[in-house]
């Protein structure tokens, strides 16, 4: 009875960090655009979009721990990765400009920040999207098992 009662607290903090995750980038994107007044391009209003609706997706998910909260953050992380490695290969300039949604207003190769020659905006958003997708898959991982 115990035991059942630790794997669930592990399992609603492998919920909770993720969550966490994406309450930080949902609020660091926000200040990057209403602070520093950087202004998202196309590429980074699309993996917002996929962000913030996980804030309150794992939260609902939370209380009480929801067993399927996969079913409805999963296709939210995908598509977001997915958006945020397609930005960074736009910046890091392996796929070409002619490639990119950005036709009109913000280029999505603009750089606003660059912290140690490779972090820039879409990496922050990669590296969330990332960590959230693997505690997802860490969280399926051990409902399976």
């Amino acid at each position: 009875m115990k035991s059942d009662k630790i794997e669930s607290s592990r399992d609603w903090n492998i919920i909770f960090l993720a969550w966490l995750v994406a309450t930080i980038s949902t609020l660091g994107s926000l200040f990057f655009s209403e602070v520093m007044e950087y202004p998202p391009c196309i590429l980074c209003w699309y993996q917002r979009i996929l962000m913030y609706p996980l804030v309150i997706i794992l939260l609902v998910g939370l209380f009480p721990l929801d067993k399927n909260i996969l079913r409805y953050s999963a296709p939210f992380v995908v598509i977001g990765w997915l958006a945020a490695l397609y930005h960074n290969l736009l910046q890091y300039e392996i796929i070409s400009e002619d490639m990119t949604p950005c036709t009109q207003g913000i280029p999505c190769s603009t750089k606003y920040i660059d912290f140690f020659g490779f972090i820039s905006i879409p990496m922050l958003s990669f590296i969330a999207f990332s960590i959230i997708l693997t505690l997802l898959f860490l969280f399926l991982k051990r409902k399976n098992s």
